[in-house]
């Protein structure tokens, strides 16, 4: 289980998530949205960031873009 889907950053604001609790949640999101699992993960990947400077952080998924793609995909 990935640590930050059962934890919440202190401020709540934190617009990105890791990339193991993307992919934990596609397959509630795809059936939520009428969508393939495939499809989900294909927009996980694309909204994946890399580390800071190359070696900061971990990669993250920014929760804002992938629910915008996810609403145009879904149409």
């Amino acid at each position: 289980m990935p640590v930050d889907a059962v934890t919440a950053s202190s401020s709540g604001l934190d617009p990105n998530i890791s990339v193991a609790n993307a992919r934990l949640q596609a397959p509630r999101v795809a059936e939520a949205r009428g969508m393939d699992v495939e499809e989900v993960l294909a927009l996980v990947d694309h909204h994946t960031s890399d580390r800071d400077l190359g070696f900061l952080r971990t990669t993250r998924v920014n929760v804002l873009e992938l629910n915008l793609a996810l609403d145009e995909a879904d149409g």
